[in-house]
């Protein structure tokens, strides 16, 4: 008797449409896929790497470098959430899978990195500037004594090789 109401089923399934539907090759917006770094705006703050809860990301701020481990990531969105730059997103499409466990390494371009040290010798520059008119103003009230000039505080440069590794 399972006999024939197997028959049934293989012939039911020879002359109908399949009930499944197409892949879509793009996914809609709001899809959770890969997550995605600009890394001409990223400042290698590091809050990424800290707000990951499987720790997928990692940020070395001295090779100006940042990694992400594509598998252990489970795209929970922390890490573009708390961006302070805005400079990671969520992709649309999904990681494809592979044979082995990678990590994806992506250096900031030499042009970045000008850029930042501009911004960061400007900022100084202002708190200087700032401090001396306060102190001056302060001279000028008679309330302290003139300070002793201080030193520019200036960070070494690093040279850093040009290449991108992915």
């Amino acid at each position: 008797m399972a006999i024939v109401s197997f028959n049934k089923t293989v012939l039911h399934n020879l002359f109908s449409k399949p009930k499944t539907r197409k892949v879509e090759k793009e996914y809609p917006e709001g899809t959770r896929g890969h997550v995605e770094n600009d890394m001409d705006l990223c400042i290698l703050c590091g809050l990424c790497s800290i707000k990951c809860p499987t720790h997928a990301i990692t940020v070395d701020k001295a090779e100006k470098t940042w990694s992400i481990r594509p598998m252990s990531c489970i795209q929970c969105r922390c890490c573009v959430d708390n961006c302070p730059k805005k400079s990671l997103s969520m992709g649309l499409r999904f990681q494809e899978p592979g044979s082995e466990k990678v990590t994806k390494t992506f250096k900031q371009s030499e042009k970045a990195i000008a850029a930042q040290e501009a911004l960061m010798k400007a900022a100084k520059e202002r708190a200087a500037a700032a401090a001396a008119a306060k102190a001056a103003q302060a001279q000028a009230q008679g309330n302290a004594p003139a300070p002793a000039p201080a030193a520019p505080a200036t960070a070494p440069k690093q040279e850093a090789p040009a290449e991108n590794k992915e």
